[in-house]
């Protein structure tokens, strides 16, 4: 009997902390908000109410734990971002109305531009709004038409008065900046005790003459008069008021739910859903408005996991929140430098030993955070596969190098380089194409052109639910979910058991890559690899490194579908290939493009370029001979056929990649 007793408290004892982890500890910021809370508490059970005193301090008690959620604007998105915080949005709200589109309105019969404000008078929704300060302050710092270097220098504040020549800016301090409020007809707060107050109180501070420009969100010019006002554009032209969307200053993003990198997202998002939308988006019954969630908010939108505070935002606003803390940007670089954005130790140590002058190195923890890296301004350029290029291209970077594979062609010019995805066994294991079914298998890496878009093409083609985490009973595909069978293969560094670094998508994860997906197979962890036609070749009969020595090329056959019960030998990719696939590609953002293109045809002078030591194919593929410079737009150089490959097994499979959704997604139309 005590033995019984004894091993049923040992069971609930394992068991509590499971289930106090399905618990969502919401931080509430009000005694109002708190009511609520523990009102939609008792429609979703697994829901906590926690009291802070402030946005901020809730952001902190996310941070440590001591809470797990709450729902900002987005200027705390963007706080939220940062490094003393590192949170990212999870799920955002939706509305009915579009988004606060934030623009600079003028009247028709003026001539100046967003760059002649200095000395004209100015109109605002109210200090600190979105529309009427966040946005067009930012954004005037961001892009240098307003002179300010930080809060060490001056108050933001004080910076604006020196630019207009008097404002209404409802909610500034009159005591402090009296400069500010001389436009306004009241006592300059962001109340009905001010005239000006809010977007229709800035419109007819415009219309009465008493401010030159109203900063305000776009719907606040009425139809009936908009024929006699203009928009200021940031390029310095003017469109018509119907134009907004073609002449804005930033977007407001929607309120959103921000939490841990680390948390479990989807369980919040489910939590939030058991409660009906009258619950979640209503206030008036707690004395309050808004209250844990916006009143006008219509449902909630779970985001992909690679969404962060950039993504969410959009550059243009996020780079207004920065210059609002941080001031003017410094000055473009005029030397000429880049920035290459490395994804493992190996390759930092590469990188800096090629001591490139015009070159520095900035490490990565994966790929797609190069391409954050990149598109955020942290890093310049990386080169990766097509798969990932056409990824890239989705969040709006661009090829501007392309290997070339072929001396000749490095010579004197011709056909872009490609090279052929294969299906690489063991000779005498029995494995053929049609037995492919069920057996392990061995991946580049999630998303990998070789590695897993082209053998998704060839296997699942159009058949509906089939994926390679089903076809195969278990596999190695770095970056794919730890915990999926699509791991279950990865060997980490082979430094520690349960390290980190198990199916990361770089190399510190020994079957990453061409090698390790080749390494995988031959060390007859995996029965298929699916790699570059040429690497079988490559690293045996004594031309690999240490771990493969031994190997012998002839024990090493291809599969293929065109001879689905037979096997071929290595060296006959021609006739046995999934596809011909464009070559690996250097990828940057557009405004980088000449300062990449500049110092790679320079760096190439150097032979140990594409040169690895220890590992392969570290920073390019070491088959590269050059560079080749590429103008083509994305879909001429990936080619239409090789884009509806990859879109094709997006639509059967598991979707498009998180970053690609991340990138894509419209949540402010």
């Amino acid at each position: 009997m005590n033995i019984l007793l004894i091993s049923l408290l040992a069971c609930l004892v394992v068991a509590l902390p499971s289930a106090s982890a399905q618990k969502v500890k919401w931080c509430v910021k009000s005694q109002n908000e708190m009511n609520k809370c523990q009102f939609l508490a008792t429609k979703s059970p697994e829901l906590e109410c926690h009291l802070r005193s402030s946005v901020t301090e809730c952001m902190t008690s996310i941070k440590t734990g001591d809470a797990d959620a709450i729902t900002v604007d987005g200027e705390h998105v963007y706080q939220a971002g940062l490094r003393n915080y590192e949170l990212r949005p999870i799920i955002a709200e939706k509305y009915v109305d579009e988004c606060c589109h934030a623009v600079a309105v003028v009247k028709s019969d003026t001539k100046f531009s967003i760059n002649d404000l200095k000395e004209k008078t100015s109109c605002h929704s109210c200090y600190q709004w979105p529309g009427g300060w966040n946005i067009p302050i930012g954004r005037l710092v961001a892009e240098n038409k307003l002179p300010w270097d930080g809060p060490d220098d001056m108050p933001l504040e004080k910076a604006v008065s020196k630019l207009f020549s008097s404002s209404c800016i409802p909610g500034i301090s009159k005591a402090l900046y009296p400069h500010l409020c001389q436009a306004c007809q009241g006592d300059c707060s962001c109340s009905p005790k001010e005239e000006y107050y809010m977007d229709g109180g800035a419109f007819q501070c415009l219309k009465s003459g008493h401010g030159q420009v109203a900063f305000m969100c776009h719907d606040a010019v009425p139809s009936s008069e908009r024929q006699n006002y203009q928009l200021l554009c940031m390029d310095g032209s003017r469109r018509s008021v119907e134009e907004y969307k073609d002449c804005y200053l930033a977007k407001e993003p929607p309120h959103a739910v921000i939490s841990r990198k680390d948390a479990d997202s989807h369980n919040i998002y489910k939590v939030l859903q058991q409660i009906p939308a009258s619950d979640l988006f209503s206030s008036a019954a707690f004395g309050g408005k808004d209250l844990m969630f916006s009143d006008s908010a219509t449902e909630l939108i779970e985001l992909p996991k690679s969404m962060d505070s950039f993504l969410y935002q959009k550059e243009d606003y996020y780079e207004a929140m920065h210059s609002l803390g941080a001031g003017n940007p410094p000055a473009p670089r005029q030397d000429g430098k880049i920035e290459w954005c490395t994804i493992s130790h190996a390759e930092q140590q590469k990188c800096d030993n090629l001591q490139i002058a015009s070159m520095e190195c900035r490490r990565a923890s994966s790929v797609e955070e190069c391409f954050k890296k990149i598109m955020r301004k942290e890093a310049d350029a990386l080169a990766v596969d097509g798969g990932q290029v056409y990824i890239a291209g989705k969040c709006g970077l661009v090829p501007v190098m392309v290997e070339q594979y072929t001396q000749e062609s490095c010579n004197h010019g011709g056909e872009a380089s490609s090279y052929y995805v294969v299906a690489v066994v063991r000779k005498g294991s029995g494995v053929t194409w049609n037995s492919l079914k069920g057996k392990k298998s061995c991946h580049t890496g999630l998303n990998r052109n070789a590695g897993w878009k082209v053998p998704d093409s060839a296997i699942c083609g159009q058949t509906p639910g089939c994926t390679l985490y089903n076809f195969f009973s278990k596999g190695c595909a770095p970056g794919a979910d730890p915990q999926s069978n699509m791991c279950e293969l990865c060997k980490g560094s082979v430094k520690a058991v349960g390290e980190e670094s198990k199916c990361k998508a770089s190399s510190e994860e020994i079957y990453y890559g061409y090698d390790g997906a080749f390494r995988c197979l031959a060390e007859k962890t995996g029965e298929v690899a699916f790699i570059k036609h040429t690497i079988a070749g490559d690293y045996t009969d004594g031309k690999g490194p240490g771990w493969a020595k031994d190997l012998k090329s002839e024990d090493f056959e291809l599969i293929c579908p065109e001879s689905p019960d037979t096997t071929v030998k290595h060296n006959e990719f021609g006739k046995c290939n999934l596809a011909k696939v464009p070559a690996h590609a250097v990828i940057t953002r557009e405004d980088a493009r000449n300062d990449v293109v500049n110092v790679l045809k320079q760096a190439q002078l150097n032979s140990e370029l594409f040169k690895s030591e220890g590992e392969r194919n570290l920073l390019f593929s070491d088959s590269t001979k050059c560079l080749q410079e590429t103008t083509q737009p994305l879909k001429e150089f990936l080619t239409q056929k090789y884009i509806d490959m990859i879109e094709r097994t997006y639509a059967t499979a598991q979707g498009a990649p998180d970053l690609v959704k991340a990138c894509t997604i419209s949540l402010c139309p």
